[in-house]
């Protein structure tokens, strides 16, 4: 009896300590979405009008070197990623917002993982304005 007791217990025991969360992982993951924008960070907007999806602005004129974050005001899953593979929203809900990503020196072409026939943009840096304003114009 003693035996099989001591035998459940290093089973419950074993099983809660492989249940734990890891500070490691085997692979990265996308950036976790928020409802929030860091402060002076430039917003494109993902919108849906009569069954159509877009981004605005598109294309966005922003700085280099400032932040850019997109916003999901659809009502349906987008996920956006850079053509050149520097940046992955990971799926954004409705009402969600992107990481933050920051602008290279020559912006870029973007697209919809869900919609990737329909929905692509660009981001050209701005040469008029403030160069030391994040997120010219907006």
């Amino acid at each position: 009896m003693r035996l099989r007791l001591f035998a459940v217990a290093s089973l419950i025991f074993a099983a809660w300590g492989c249940s734990g969360n890891s500070s490691t992982s085997a692979s990265p993951s996308a950036p976790t979405p928020s409802n929030t924008a860091p402060a002076g960070a430039a917003t494109v907007t993902i919108m849906g009008q009569r069954n159509e999806q877009s981004f605005s602005p598109n294309p966005a004129p922003i700085n280099q070197g400032s932040l850019v974050v997109w916003r999901n005001s659809d009502n349906t899953v987008h996920r956006i990623v850079m053509n050149d593979g520097s940046f992955d929203s990971g799926d954004l809900g409705p009402g969600a917002t992107s990481s933050a990503m920051r602008l290279s020196s020559s912006g870029g072409q973007y697209h919809c993982t869900v919609h990737p026939t329909t929905m692509f943009g660009s981001i050209n840096v701005a040469t008029t304005g403030d160069p030391g304003s994040p997120g010219y114009p907006y």
